[in-house]
């Protein structure tokens, strides 16, 4: 059996020091596979992408893996070039004709607005990775879904097994419900294309997981759930707080457009008339605003009632420095938008320090469905101003009686959350089933 090692290609546009929400996932699994042994390449675009455009976060940057080896091949997109000393007289002179003919060039490499003209530099980089050191194993994590490609190309060329694995999808709006890509559509086409050749798509939850094996019911024994899980659990001294100190209410995350950030305010509000223990209570939040460090509106207009609600934002949180802010919280809000496909990011972290949760999203998603067996979780019964406050009431009530114990289990119910819950079974897989495929070339 050979004992060289097996080498995955790990496909993101989106790595560190990105600090989008999907990076942590992308970082998270090549991380997990270089701890199991595996040679990993990362391809991705360079740090500069993220350093004009949408920030970056160092702190994440510095956890990546020593061992993991970093390719980052040239990306441009109108989206991500920032710097005007940079643009050309048409772009600068004549935008709207300037940005029509990077569309349609983009999109004639691949159907996918602002991404697609990476398709021709992701297929050249991967053939080079695989000529130099060839490679096992190619996961490709969208969006974008050009990061797909390199997978597509090493599997149709070389023979070389593709993963699929998505954080959300491409033919369905996670948000409605909706279909977005026509199947008879080039996306569409696109799309049954890389299903078809890949030997596993994972999902990040069952809802998704389930609306892709309708489209795709011939292939829908090789769609998995791995759910996003925690990196690892939030250990931290519990805040010792004295009998006149306030409860603290903590929100970690992107506040996107869709949070619905008036519903919450609201309901707090509604929560400290009726509650006198919620009337004495803050509530900070922390993280980006939207995915460009611009406030939508949601966030513009319920900052008119922050200060008269004791609300602080606080901008957003390094990885570095994400234990030492939930040591500071009492409970933890959990918010975002609608739809019955979403899973917040964040939950699993949530649950894994142990902490009182309070969600105010829409009861039928996915979320609730995970946080129902978690002690202490109390979800707003509607997107109402009263079950809101309801939900907030209930949450301070627990919060402030919560023990030791009760915490404990929390965290311990929380395990089956961990990411290497959920990565380690389809490592497992992958590394036996190279063992045996190079068991059997040392036997021919």
């Amino acid at each position: 059996m050979s004992t060289t090692q097996p080498h995955l290609l790990y496909v993101a546009w989106g790595y560190p020091p990105s600090r989008g929400s999907g990076v942590y996932r992308a970082w998270a699994t090549a991380n997990a596979f270089a701890r199991a042994g595996w040679k990993v390449t990362v391809l991705t675009v360079p740090r500069e992408v993220f350093e004009m455009s949408t920030g970056v976060d160092l702190t994440l940057e510095a956890q990546v893996d020593p061992s993991i080896r970093i390719v980052r091949v040239p990306f441009t997109s109108g989206a991500f070039a920032n710097d005007l000393s940079d643009w050309s007289w048409l772009r600068a002179h004549a935008p709207e004709i300037w940005n029509t003919i990077q569309a349609w060039r983009g999109r004639r490499a691949f159907p996918e607005r602002n991404y697609g003209g990476w398709r021709p530099i992701l297929e050249e980089a991967a053939r080079r990775i695989h000529r130099e050191d060839p490679v096992d194993l190619t996961i490709g994590t969208a969006n974008p879904n050009v990061d797909f490609i390199p997978g597509y190309v090493l599997s149709t060329e070389f023979g070389v097994p593709a993963v699929m694995d998505h954080r959300d999808a491409w033919a369905v709006d996670i948000y409605s419900g909706r279909r977005v890509i026509d199947p008879a559509s080039r996306a569409g086409r696109w799309e049954r294309r890389l299903v078809e050749n890949a030997e596993e798509v994972w999902f990040v939850n069952r809802p998704i997981r389930d609306w892709y094996a309708q489209q795709y019911p011939d292939h829908a024994e090789r769609f998995l759930v791995v759910e996003n899980g925690y990196d690892q659990a939030l250990t931290f001294a519990p805040r010792q707080r004295e009998p006149e100190d306030v409860l603290v209410f903590g929100y970690i995350g992107t506040i996107s457009g869709a949070v619905p950030m008036e519903e919450l305010v609201a309901g707090w509000a509604l929560a400290r008339e009726r509650s006198p223990l919620v009337r004495r209570a803050r509530m900070d939040l922390y993280g980006y605003l939207d995915h460009f460090g611009v406030p939508g509106k949601n966030m513009v207009r319920a900052m008119d009632q922050f200060a008269a609600n004791d609300i602080r934002y606080l901008g957003p949180v390094g990885r570095g420095e994400i234990a030492s802010t939930y040591a500071t919280f009492d409970a933890l809000v959990l918010t975002f938008g609608a739809g019955r496909f979403i899973t917040g990011g964040k939950v699993y972290e949530y649950a894994s320090t142990g902490l009182p949760i309070v969600s105010v999203h829409d009861p039928a998603n996915e979320t609730s469905r995970t946080l129902a067996p978690y002690p202490g979780w109390h979800g707003a019964a509607a997107m109402t101003t009263e079950a809101i406050a309801d939900a907030f009431i209930a949450t301070a009530e627990y919060a402030l009686s919560q023990t030791p114990s009760q915490r404990a289990d929390a965290r311990r119910q929380a395990e089956q959350y961990s990411r290497n819950a959920q990565l380690e079974p389809r490592i497992r897989s992958w590394t036996e089933r190279r063992g045996s495929h190079t068991q059997g070339e040392s036997t021919k």
